[in-house]
């Protein structure tokens, strides 16, 4: 049965069907979910969301909430799951609070671009000798991995946010670095344990080398792929799973993640149409990874999407993404990614320059354009999470729809 609450009357223990408001009003990239993270509960009473249904069938009703509400479930152990395949009970992965920042995003970008840079060279070289079909060198990967992993443990946002800027040329040997980034950091996210969080982004880092066996033709064509091409991108998760197998040096779980990333959770996936219990933990997180950095950048055929924009459209992709490693992976890129362009409450446009470690509501903004006006304003830092601000993210914006180009300069 639903019952509709205000917002200050949620508990623990309570499944929340939706909120009053279109889902930009709101912090979360789904509406239907049991609240059991008091960090999630917290959100909702910062968001200014009043009214919410909950749905008192499947959780606690605001009468015995305050008595018997649980407390949030601990991170279950998840280690076990990260290099072998899933099955039907198998524990899903519970998300775990991030540590703070050791570096500021101001600081760390300069660090981030030097590590993308060496990493690009290292990764055009490796990948170069794998289309020569020359085995990988494990140990030159793994420096690679801890190189990118240390920036990634500094600051998460600067690294991840700098390798989303590829251009369409250097799109293959980008997209592995960020994939690589982005594995690191929602492995923390999940409280996987360090020996899993470096296999994690040796996973990202090689998932994609079987394009390194595609025709270049059809690997760097500008256009729609034929039927004919498609099937033939389509045997890259194989021939990777082949180049790596040969060289006997990989981890299992890399072999796993570049086998099996294109696999979909109903099933629909390829290149073994696996159901989600047979899915392994590695390969939803790199199914997630994967997408989110493919859909974020240039390609040869298409224009990048926007970060905030490619988080809603990805939580709309039903069967696609395991829904618990989704909801970690936006906990660690956050609703409104670095780069996001959102309106404030104050009528003002803004872009997302730094994530807050334990709020994905109050991220500092770079505001520059007022609606009212419709004018440019004078480039402001604006901290949502400091005390006596009063301002706050009415939901996303599309660039694309205002003609704002060059956004991530103001991030930079």
């Amino acid at each position: 049965m639903l019952k509709k609450i205000e917002s200050h009357q949620l508990q623990l223990g309570m499944f929340i069907q939706s909120f009053e408001g279109s889902w930009l009003s709101h912090p979360f990239w789904k509406t239907k979910f049991l609240l059991r993270d008091p960090a999630d509960l917290e959100a909702i009473r910062k968001s200014g969301v009043a009214i919410c249904w909950i749905d008192v069938a499947k959780g606690l009703d605001v009468v015995v909430a305050a008595a018997t509400a649980p407390v949030a479930e601990a991170p279950a152990p998840a280690a076990a799951a990260a290099s072998h395949p899933a099955t039907a009970s198998t524990p899903k992965p519970k998300p775990a609070a991030a540590a703070e920042p050791k570096a500021s995003m101001g600081s760390e970008l300069q660090r981030a671009a030097g590590v993308i840079n060496r990493s690009r060279q290292q990764v055009v070289a490796l990948f170069g000798e794998a289309r020569l079909g020359r085995s990988v060198n494990s140990e030159q990967c793994m420096t690679l991995v801890e190189g990118i992993a240390d920036s990634v443990s500094r600051n998460p946002s600067a690294l991840i946010s700098l390798a989303r800027l590829k251009t369409k040329d250097d799109y293959t040997y980008m997209h592995s670095v960020a994939v690589c980034a982005l594995m690191v950091s929602l492995a923390r996210h999940l409280n996987l344990g360090k020996e899993q969080v470096r296999e994690a982004g040796f996973a990202g880092l090689l998932h994609d080398i079987g394009k390194m066996a595609m025709p270049s033709e059809v690997l760097n064509k500008p256009g729609s792929l034929t039927d004919a091409e498609y099937k033939v991108m389509q045997s890259h998760p194989v021939r990777g799973h082949e180049l790596l197998s040969g060289g006997g040096l990989a981890m299992p779980g890399a072999l796993d993640v570049c086998l099996h990333h294109h696999e979909k959770m109903d099933g629909s996936g390829y290149p073994h149409r696996l159901p989600g219990d047979q899915i392994s933990l590695l390969a939803r997180m790199g199914a997630v990874c994967d997408v989110y950095d493919a859909i974020t950048s240039t390609r040869p055929y298409k224009n990048a999407w926007d970060p905030a924009g490619s988080i809603q459209r990805m939580a709309q992709w039903k069967g696609h993404f395991d829904p618990a490693v989704f909801q970690a992976f936006v906990k660690s890129v956050g609703i409104y990614p670095v780069g996001s362009l959102v309106r404030l409450q104050s009528g003002r446009l803004a872009v997302v320059a730094e994530q807050h470690p334990s709020s994905l509501v109050t991220p500092t903004l770079k505001v520059f354009f007022s609606t009212k006006s419709q004018m440019p304003i004078p480039l402001e830092t604006l901290d949502l999470a400091q005390p006596g601000c009063s301002d706050r993210i009415l939901g996303r914006e599309s660039p694309t729809q205002w003609g704002f180009q060059n956004l991530d300069e103001l991030w930079q």
